[in-house]
């Protein structure tokens, strides 16, 4: 079981313009959520709010990092790359199943008390992200570990995406 971290130095990996660009997509996404908003209603327009802004274009730097990454080890890297934009992926998916039960808890509380219903919301949002992760985490381990009770070789795991 490998733990989470926080690596700060992957900041430095990225260019200055990979850097505008996600700022630009996640203004572009934001504006979008408002001319719907806007449109069609807060309700509507409140249901774009969990897209996350800037996952288009993290998706596409993440496995050009890596692709880059691997190059300079003297290696292809196309593999490695679209296994790391698919980890994010798989990310994004987690984290807009806790963005979904945030927006049905504030919805069902926010009439009774705003700060009532933003922490039940928050707190709807962390278990379900941490369920979630929990759940998708404990699903692979399980098929890892039937794969090597069937005799089959694993992919070694030499460091984390």
């Amino acid at each position: 079981m490998s733990p989470i971290r926080v690596l700060p130095s992957s900041l430095r990996e990225g260019r200055w313009y990979e850097y505008v660009i996600r700022f630009a997509l996640g203004g572009a996404a934001t504006v979008f959520t408002g001319l719907i908003s806007g449109r069609y209603g807060a309700s509507i327009g409140g249901l774009f709010l969990a897209l996350p802004a800037i996952f288009c274009a993290s998706a596409t730097l993440i496995e050009k990092h890596e692709i880059r990454r691997k190059r300079e080890a003297g290696f292809s890297g196309e593999r490695r790359g679209q296994m790391a934009a698919a980890l994010d992926s798989a990310g994004a998916a987690l984290g807009s199943a806790g963005m979904f039960a945030f927006a049905v808890v504030f919805w069902l509380l926010v009439e009774r008390s705003i700060a009532g219903a933003f922490v039940g919301a928050s707190l709807a949002w962390l278990a379900v992200s941490v369920a979630a992760w929990y759940g998708r985490r404990k699903t692979r381990s399980s098929r890892r570990t039937a794969v090597r009770e069937k005799g089959r070789p694993t992919m070694p795991r030499s460091r984390p995406f």
